[in-house]
């Protein structure tokens, strides 16, 4: 029997002998590859974490205790020791667990978390019902030295200072976030990384001055000057100037010297900062050569590191990378700006030929706008990549530093839609509502590659706030021949037949030409419009529908609240249009994990379902054969 075996809900490493505990480190590496390879998920995070998460597990007792996790994607191994391993077959898949903790799925997770920085705030919150409510369990709250990079972090940082009760923060220092860190913080967190050579050069001062006629009212003299010395030298003073004690840094590897520092920890009546140094990708060997591509990724061959699936076709985010860079080449006013996303937001071949017009500010998407706006409003036209649920946390930025100033930003949106496997924190299923809600922000929205590109193209050349969200995985390359150029606000009719009139949205193009077959084969017409632009709604286009047909249908990979079907309903109804409108997106909810299509399946948003729902709500009013249809 491994000592794995021996591991089936919480609390039970505390049986584990002292001396095994080693090869139960090793179990659940094998074990973490093993699963991953096959599902997918975030690898190199939790082999890096192993260790820090067997001490933190010796030293709190389950569930009574709360330990909240900064994003999630390194708290595979809480998962396995509080009973869910056996649910690693079913990793990120629909029904079974998800990749980040979840109150719904133990006791012993509790605080749903997906994006970066929010763990010490809500650390705090626990802590202080814990305290008004007279309890006396323990608080830990670990984050990546990458979620210090953004604000929220500093502000919860702020606030616990005042605490005079136990509050533990874990910094899991591991130089990385997805992308290599960067900005001062990153640097401070270097420099304590070389506090032994300050420990060292203070021992080898004191012993030489030791041996010096007054050396001795030297040492006292500079003992009392041991502050001014602290504020440059000493690890931590950054926390401790806050009012936050530091311990650290440790070994998060070493076991025995995690474990005593953290029981340190739990002595200390207020917040304090445990910092802890590990290596990403920890124990394979690929993953520490290359931990960002091993951040978050699919099923891959074990032994090589290497996919099991090789792309064969460039997706949407290939596609923003090559024409960013041609735009760059012919435009110099064009920036690029990300928030810790080089590598997943395509930005990557940009940096490495325009060094000096790429910005990397770090998890810091609210910095990142009103960033924008400044190099906008001195005369350049920066271009922010982010995916779609991270830009929500720039949203009062969108609103007051670049729309209200009309100013020349572009937000390419990755990941718009329905992502699949990282689940509700990650589906970027609210942009066009928040987006378009917002005076003076064009929304648009390309049905395949060749569009992407020329909507980049456009917005360089727009001088106020735009948007262009795309979805993720392969760039859907059908309809090549219908290329109409881009102009403002307006749509394109791909077909135009009577009856039925489907205006898609974006990715939802190519889902509107099964359903255009589905009602064909039932003796249908179907006209078909590629919306483009979400806002403004091109009212000529709805107008002319408004002639040949008896049923506008919308689609989008949007929730419905405040989408592009509001927007063309409240048009409609404004000219009191005689025709009725359906429309589709996603319901007054979140979605779960799961594969793409099945989440598309779930959501109402499969050609399948759409056509069932379009002939029933068309009825038999009309006699399909009698209608004659013309492809435009």
């Amino acid at each position: 029997m491994s000592v794995l075996d021996l591991i089936n809900g919480e609390n039970d490493i505390k049986n584990i002998p002292q001396e095994d505990l080693p090869q139960l480190a090793a179990e659940i590496r094998d074990f973490l590859l093993e699963h991953v390879s096959k599902t997918g998920g975030h690898l190199a995070s939790n082999l890096g974490a192993v260790e820090l998460t067997m001490a933190l597990h010796l030293i709190l007792d389950f569930p009574m205790d709360k330990l909240i996790w900064d994003v999630g994607h390194q708290s595979y191994t809480h998962k396995i020791l509080t009973g869910r391993k056996n649910d690693f077959d079913h990793l990120r898949q629909m029904g079974g667990i998800s990749g980040f903790p979840k109150r719904s799925e133990s006791a012993c997770d509790c605080f749903d978390t997906g994006h970066s920085s929010t763990s010490i705030s809500a650390g705090l919150g626990f802590a202080k019902a814990r305290d008004l409510q007279g309890e006396f369990y323990s608080v830990v709250s670990v984050l990546g030295d990458g979620a210090l990079t953004g604000g929220l972090a500093f502000e919860a940082l702020n606030n616990a200072s005042n605490l005079n009760t136990n509050f533990i923060i874990v910094l899991n220092d591991n130089r990385m976030s997805i992308s290599e860190n960067v900005g001062g913080v990153s640097r401070h967190l270097a420099s304590i990384r070389m506090s032994d050579a300050y420990q060292e050069f203070k021992s080898d001062v004191h012993s030489s001055l030791d041996r010096l006629p007054y050396g001795e009212r030297v040492v006292r003299r500079m003992n009392k000057a041991k502050s001014s010395l602290k504020q440059l030298l000493i690890p931590g003073m950054l926390f401790e100037n806050m009012g936050i004690t530091y311990l650290g840094p440790v070994n998060g590897h070493n076991l025995s010297d995690t474990v005593h520092i953290l029981r340190e920890a739990k002595k200390v009546n207020g917040a304090v900062i445990v910092h802890v140094q590990t290596d990403k990708g920890r124990g394979y060997l690929p993953a520490e050569l290359r931990p960002n591509r091993f951040h978050g990724i699919g099923p891959f061959d074990r032994k090589t590191g290497y996919p099991l699936e090789a792309k064969k076709k460039p997706n949407y985010t290939d596609v923003f990378s090559a024409v960013i860079c041609k735009i760059a080449e012919k435009n110099e006013r064009i920036v690029a700006v990300t928030a810790a996303m080089t590598d997943g937001t395509g930005l990557r071949r940009f940096r490495k030929k325009y060094p000096s017009r790429f910005f990397d500010v770090g998890i810091a998407e609210g910095h990142a706008v009103t960033f924008a706006a400044g190099m906008a409003a001195a005369g350049l036209h920066p271009v922010f990549v982010v995916y779609s649920s991270f830009l929500q946390r720039g949203f009062d930025e969108l609103v007051h530093d670049v729309c209200i100033q009309n100013l020349p930003v572009t937000f390419a949106i990755d990941r718009a839609g329905l992502v699949g496997a990282d689940g509700e924190t990650h589906q970027g299923i609210l942009d066009l509502s928040y987006l378009s809600m917002i005076p003076n922000m064009t929304v648009m929205a390309p049905k395949n590659k060749w569009e992407l590109a020329y909507m980049l193209w456009f917005c360089s050349r727009f001088e106020a706030p735009a948007a262009i969200r795309y979805p993720r995985g392969k760039a859907f390359d059908g309809l090549k021949e219908f290329r109409a150029p881009i102009e403002y606000g307006k749509s394109e009719w791909i077909f135009e037949e009577r009856q039925i009139v489907l205006f898609a949205v974006g990715s939802m193009v190519e889902t509107a030409l099964d359903v255009r077959e589905r009602l064909h084969a039932q003796g249908y017409g179907c006209s078909l419009v590629n919306v483009r632009f979400v806002k403004p709604i091109d009212r000529e286009a709805l107008q002319k529908a408004l002639g040949d047909h008896s049923l506008l249908v919308t689609m989008e990979e949007n929730i419905l609240l405040g989408g592009y079907g509001d927007a063309v309903g409240a048009y409609l109804g404004s000219v009191d249009a005689d025709i009725r409108l359906l429309r589709f997106g996603i319901d007054d909810r979140f979605i779960p994990h799961g594969s793409v299509p099945q989440l598309h399946e779930m959501a109402g948003l499969d050609a399948k379902h759409i056509a069932e729902m379009i002939l029933e709500q068309f009825g038999t009013e009309q006699n399909p054969t009698a209608q004659a249809r013309g492809d435009a």
